[in-house]
């Protein structure tokens, strides 16, 4: 691979056009960056939805690679707050579209049958802990920051919950999900949720070097390996995230949901209710 995969620049993927990401292909390699500087790279719908097509698209063309990065500070700081602020007036249909729509994005990712990297350089939270951590590959600088900080706003950390089980266990995932506390990258490293601590100046030669190790094995192999690994867990996981779902939505009904966000945005501590 000729070229710095943090420099690159080039048509967006096929015929798909992003306003919330940048695709940028330097064959067999897609990078997909996650590019609301502005906000941190918070997700919105529009964002999960357009990863989702991204991946998608990579997986019906000639991909051998998809990284995965952040633009400006962060990777990606979790939900925005105007979605935060809409929530709770959506209904019940449209709450468990928001929990399919989600769950989607990370089953997508998890069974994508080409290998993934996460660059991770600044903070990692909620559903951006949950992007970097579902990767094949999560790299990140020392300075990384992680956390499933869900239950510090009344919601349910629940669509993670299932991968997370899956990479961490159960007693590990409890106390992340639990307490809803950031990790820095040397935790991050030693619970398994990130496998490689590298310096910042030296983040983007790993992504490649990463890359051309596995752009030089067998596609065929990698493609059947990680379907046998999906395959491993699918009965599992189909389960665990038709009761996500679910659990996802019922909990936006909750008192301390409407609480929870109340307070998030105007910036005072949650008087929870028992």
């Amino acid at each position: 691979m000729g070229h710095n995969l943090n420099t690159v620049s080039c048509e967006l993927g096929g015929q798909l056009n992003y306003t919330t990401i940048v695709v940028a292909d330097v064959p067999p390699v897609r990078e997909i960056r996650l590019h609301r500087p502005e906000r941190l790279n918070a997700m919105t719908p529009e964002m999960q939805a357009e990863l989702i097509a991204a991946m998608e698209d990579a997986a019906a063309g000639d991909c051998r690679v998809v990284v995965f990065r952040g633009a400006g500070e962060a990777f990606c700081s979790g939900l925005d707050l105007s979605v935060l602020h809409g929530m709770s007036d959506k209904t019940a249909p449209e709450h468990r579209a928001d929990a399919e729509r989600i769950a989607k994005l990370f089953r997508t990712l998890y069974e994508l049958p080409v290998p993934t990297v996460a660059a991770v350089h600044g903070a990692a939270i909620a559903g951006g802990a949950g992007l970097a951590a579902i990767c094949d590959f999560t790299l990140a600088t020392p300075a990384a920051k992680f956390g499933f900080t869900e239950v510090r706003v009344g919601i349910v950390p629940a669509l993670v919950s299932a991968f997370l089980t899956l990479q961490i266990g159960d007693k590990r995932s409890r106390d992340l999900l639990l307490t809803g506390r950031i990790l820095d990258a040397a935790e991050a490293l030693q619970l398994g949720l990130v496998n490689e601590i590298v310096a910042p100046e030296a983040l983007s030669q790993r992504v490649q070097a990463l890359a051309e190790t596995l752009i030089a094995n067998s596609p065929q192999s990698l493609a059947a390996t990680k379907r046998l690994l999906a395959e491993h867990n699918k009965a599992w996981l189909d389960a665990a995230i038709e009761a996500a779902v679910e659990a996802n939505a019922q909990a936006r009904e909750m008192a301390d949901f409407g609480e929870g966000i109340a307070a998030f945005l105007e910036k005072r501590k949650p008087v929870w209710r028992k």
